[in-house]
């Protein structure tokens, strides 16, 4: 829009009198006399971003309207299109161009107001006093589109859409110090774990995050009765239509197009929110994120919630604060880069137990001997052991008894205990590595390594909609839920699954609560951390924090491509999209970089050595996942491993390949073997590879600790992070080999913790004789 400067009026006064206050209050007479005042330039003077908001939705509609000596006709509020000619049915409407003393006797819309009754209006509105002038500031942002996406229409203002506010909980402030009370093995209260309850009372967010965030609503209309706020008080959740959501929100909301699969999604390119409430909201959905679809492009509709895509499905990725559409997989579909990788089939009758050929097939006596920990190791009622897998993935009963047969032979016939969450179920409609190997693998090893204790399968998502880590954490932590079962519906699953019935749709309600938290819970599926925004991943996060006060142990794989992502996929410095992963940054993976988890990277043994030989870094078929955080900052029990790391063994690469601030959290926390796991898939035996294997091995491993602490009445090991760090001699510290990618050598495995295997792999003597002197 011009700014005609033709008078005392706004226009020119649009810059030149704004300050972080906000603009000079207009006044009656500036306004309403019929000289040469631009309508235009009033209108701009009227826009909320310039910090005041005196007069209501209807006055800015009949102020809008005009069509000269005939009606007005209504429309929504176009921003900087004002002076725009525009055809409405036919009809050329007004350019809004002109001084009010040529448009005194046009009539407005329907309703038939003169000029001269808006000016009252306004005249009234400006009579009033002054609202709050507050400064906007940009709280999350994406800076480019991603590959085959194109910005098609602006979103009609009249469509609906459901807005998620996800407010600022209390006392995160003090998590790291919660956390290090229960699990620092110097703290006299190690180990004394809080329960549920507490953790609710103490994060809920405070009565002036929820007051301060309403209020802002109700500055724009938004009236109480029209707000939701989730069980938890975590959320807030308010339909509104699209003008309405621009406005508060200082953005504009765009159909996006997909070149190829014809999809369209709903997204803006930032958000703003004024200064004063951004430290009570964490993120907003739907906004940045670029994951609510629509159906039907072609016409004006509202935008349901059920409509949202899932994570993963659609993500974005990070450059500093500011997000990138990525391209990851959902969790568990045969595309997700995070599965092991199949090392082709064993010849029948090939099948060494012997211990000298553990270089070229790890079976669990290998592992045993490896890490020093017995077989049938006796099991504790009070203990619990978690593998959580992702629909479709689902183990065979066949595949779990042959390997039994051969490995584990009290075993046969016996199952995990079977936990289904939002639909889980074990599809038998396919049957192939992509979907049945990463099941396969975690059952047939961890059911086989703390025999005779149960293991518990999490398996979360029904067929249709699948699962993401929140939908997990909703089922154990019911607190984590918003009121209708559902965490972000642009990131996460919904149900009842939207989408129809039938063979694996599950139409019940989402799985909030009710179902226990095993001590230790593994995880063979990860992100990279730019796949989703720095708000998104920080609130899981201090989900991490508030399970590992109760006692529980989280562990995940670091990845399988060295420093690249998962696919090996980089991060171009100067865009933030992703490379072919022949250069780049390094891309490090989520949730293992979120300091409230274990994250477990992997090893091998050298080829033609004896399980009596130190291992070295996996750099056989997979590479070891490792590096620095972009997001997290270096934990208080990590900064001593990390400085040294830095100050003995510092890299040659610049910040344009990695976080070099010295600052920012490592990863993997530590290391199991993955190299050339033999397992039984699909009715035959074949090797696979991938911190897939290094992490069930490890959280068995740490299970068996369990069982002895429980033995002699002591609680589980908790948030083990503390411990490990302030204890490295429970490991056997492995000293080379790299995790090379984005078309580097990588990091290099050296004495001490490394951002390769961390603090090494398990040796349970020792990690026994730590514990079982802990409270």
């Amino acid at each position: 829009m011009s700014e005609t400067n033709s008078g005392p009026g706004l226009a020119g006064a649009k810059k030149s009198q704004m300050s972080e206050a906000g603009p000079r209050q207009p006044t009656e007479s500036s306004l309403c006399r019929p000289e040469n005042h631009v309508v235009a330039a009033l209108i701009v003077g009227l826009r909320p971003e310039l910090g005041w908001r005196a007069l209501p939705t209807h006055v800015f509609r009949i102020s809008l309207l005009f069509h000269d000596d005939r009606e007005g006709w209504k429309t929504s509020w176009e921003g900087d299109k004002h002076e725009e000619s525009v055809q409405k049915d036919g009809h050329d409407l007004f350019t809004l161009k002109g001084s009010l003393e040529t448009l005194l006797n046009f009539k407005f819309s329907a309703m038939h107001f003169s000029l001269l009754t808006a000016c009252g209006l306004l005249t009234a509105a400006i009579a009033a006093p002054a609202p709050n002038l507050k400064r906007h500031v940009v709280h999350e942002r994406r800076t480019q589109l991603p590959t085959h996406w194109k910005k098609t229409a602006k979103l009609h203002g009249d469509s609906f859409m459901p807005l998620r506010i996800a407010l600022a909980q209390s006392n995160l402030d003090r998590a790291d110090e919660f956390l290090m009370e229960v699990s620092h093995p110097e703290s006299p209260n190690f180990g004394k774990h809080w329960s549920a309850k507490k953790i609710a009372e103490t994060f809920a967010p405070s009565a002036q995050t929820f007051n301060s965030v309403i209020d802002w609503l109700a500055e724009y209309g938004i009236t109480s009765d029209r707000v939701k706020q989730s069980q938890s008080l975590n959320w807030i959740h308010v339909n509104m239509t699209v003008s309405e959501a621009e406005q508060l929100l200082k953005t504009k909301y765009y159909e996006y197009g997909h070149e190829v699969s014809g999809e369209a999604h709903l997204a803006c390119d930032e958000y703003s929110v004024p200064e004063d409430i951004r430290n009570h909201i964490d993120f907003i959905t739907p906004t940045v994120h670029f994951d609510a679809k629509i159906k039907n492009p072609k016409k004006k509709r509202d935008i349901s919630e059920v409509e949202v895509s899932r994570m993963a499905k659609r993500q974005t990725t990070t450059a500093g604060h500011d997000v990138q559409p990525g391209t990851g997989k959902a969790i568990g579909s045969p595309g997700d880069k995070s599965l092991p990788k199949d090392g082709g089939k064993i010849p029948f009758g090939t099948i060494l137990n012997e211990l000298e050929h553990c270089d070229t097939s790890i079976v669990p006596d290998c592992l045993r001997a490896l890490y020093l920990f017995p077989p049938d190791f006796p099991a504790n009622p009070k203990n619990s052991y978690g593998i959580v897998e992702y629909t479709p993935q689902a183990y065979l009963p066949s595949d779990l008894d042959m390997f039994f047969r051969n490995f584990s032979p009290p075993l046969v016939g016996q199952r995990p205990t079977f936990d289904s969450i939002d639909g889980g179920l074990l599809q038998t409609e396919v049957e192939s590595f992509n979907y049945n190997g990463e099941s396969d693998l975690d059952l047939e090893y961890a059911m086989t390594l703390v025999y005779p204790q149960k293991v518990t399968l999490y398996q979360a998502g029904d067929l249709l909609e699948g699962a993401s880590f929140n939908n997990f954490l909703d089922a154990i932590d019911g607190s984590y839920c918003t009121y209708d079962g559902g965490d972000d519906p642009t990131q996460d699953a919904v149900y009842p699954d939207p989408y129809g019935t039938g063979y694996g749709v599950y139409t019940g309600p989402e799985n909030c609560g009710g179902f226990a938290a095993t001590k230790v819970i593994s995880t063979s599926y990860g992100y990279n951390e730019a796949d989703l925004t720095p708000f998104y991943e920080n609130r899981q996060c201090h989900e991490y924090m508030k399970l590992g006060l109760q006692g529980v142990t989280f562990l995940y794989s670091s990845g399988d491509y060295g420093v690249a992502g998962n696919g090996g996929q980089c991060i171009d410095p100067v865009t933030g999209n992703y490379t072919d992963g022949s250069y780049g940054m390094f891309n490090p993976s989520f949730p293992g970089t979120c300091p409230y988890v274990t994250s477990v990277g992997a090893t091998q043994v050298k080829p033609g050595a004896s399980v009596t030989q130190p291992e070295e870094a996996a750099e056989s078929v997979i590479y070891s996942g490792g590096g620095f955080s972009n997001v997290f900052s270096l934990p208080s029990y990590q900064q001593s491993a990390v400085s040294t790391y830095f100050a003995k063994h510092k890299p040659s690469y610049g910040s344009d390949r990695y976080n070099t601030s010295q600052h920012s959290r490592g990863i993997p926390d530590v290391s199991a073997n993955g190299v050339n796991y033999v397992i039984a898939i699909d009715g035959n035996f074949s090797y696979v590879y991938g911190t897939s294997a290094s992490s069930p091995t490890f959280g068995s491993v740490l299970t068996l600790v369990n069982a002895a602490r429980l033995d002699i009445g002591k609680g589980p090991i908790g948030f083990i992070n503390p411990t490990i760090y302030q204890h490295p001699e429970m490991f056997n510290d492995i000293t080379s080999g790299g995790n090379q990618g984005c078309g580097t050598p990588g990091f290099t495995a050296v004495s001490g913790w490394d951002p390769v295997t961390g603090l090494g792999t398990p040796n349970f003597p020792k990690m026994l004789k730590v514990w079982l002197l802990l409270p």
